[in-house]
């Protein structure tokens, strides 16, 4: 069986590989043996469009949990796993730094520091708020887990309730509760615009949305008007467009904190990608089920 993956960062040690793997390494030339296959942590269409010249292919293991921007160049009867897991520590520690920077407004500090202003005054704090996390997979319970020490109320939301979740169809009657709103939930046809004119007017004033999701999740001209007026505030590592053109108004609306999608891009990503690929290709080679399945063979 020959697996092809991203570079030699992603291959397992020597002792890790399976018996009768050889692995491949992108770029390569035997694209029409690869049967094992794992695009590069980007968003770019190449690593994904050159699944049609691999017929032999029957595994597809993304190195990102979302799944929309590759399942379309999926062939039918290819199995498609995603990086459940990979990304949780990482974007969990990202959506707190933005929930506290977006709250105690470290923003503007740093904004200030360029000019040499000093401004002192009173600041809000994270303490003694309630943070709805709306999505509560594997994400949303590594962000709960990072505010434990933060004195905060945590709701969780997720798209079907189970105990201790409430559905997304309580979402109208815990709006109006939240100091913040953390979205860690997939991109998917009911979540394209869910946050949008109303989810947003439902918050109360001077609350905080924070999107380590996908960008679409939210209605950006419904966020840029409540920005913009001053009523809430956002800290954003995913909009929409993205990249976020220079000229556009999220970039200088008051109270909005933006970094470039790099929920996942950190020194966190690397350990946890090559143990889940190692993982993978051990569970194939020897028959077992998948981790991480998101659409099987058929």
């Amino acid at each position: 069986m020959r697996a092809l993956l991203p570079g030699p960062e992603y291959v397992p040690d020597p002792g890790d590989v399976p018996d009768g793997v050889v692995i491949d390494t992108w770029p390569s030339e035997r694209l029409a043996e690869i049967e094992f296959y794992v695009p590069d942590y980007v968003f770019a269409v190449e690593p994904y469009a050159a699944m049609a010249q691999m017929p032999a292919l029957k595994v597809v293991q993304l190195l990102t949990a979302g799944i929309e921007h590759a399942q379309p160049y999926v062939p039918p009867g290819v199995t498609l796993c995603n990086a459940r897991g990979v990304h949780d520590t990482s974007t969990a520690e990202l959506a707190v730094a933005l929930t506290l920077a977006a709250i105690t407004g470290l923003g503007d500090y740093a904004r200030a520091q360029l000019t040499g202003e000093w401004q002192h005054g009173f600041r809000d704090a994270l303490a003694d708020r309630t943070v709805l996390i709306v999505g509560y997979g594997a994400i949303g319970a590594a962000v709960e887990r990072r505010l434990v020490g933060f004195e905060v109320t945590v709701v969780r939301v997720a798209r079907s309730a189970r105990p201790g979740v409430s559905p997304f169809t309580e979402l109208p009657a815990l709006l109006p509760q939240a100091d913040v709103v953390i979205l860690t939930l997939p991109l998917t046809s009911e979540t394209r615009g869910m946050v949008g004119k109303d989810f947003l007017a439902a918050l109360p004033d001077r609350s905080v949305l924070v999107n380590v999701a996908r960008g679409p999740i939210v209605d950006t001209d419904a966020l840029v008007a409540e920005v913009r007026a001053g009523r809430l505030r956002a800290a954003l590592d995913v909009t929409d467009p993205e990249p976020l053109p220079a000229a556009h108004p999220l970039w200088r609306a008051p109270g909005v904190l933006i970094s470039p999608h790099v929920g996942g891009a950190s020194s966190a990503f690397l350990p946890r990608a090559r143990r889940l690929v190692r993982d993978q290709l051990r569970r194939y080679a020897a028959g077992e089920p998948l981790a991480n399945v998101i659409s099987l063979a058929g």
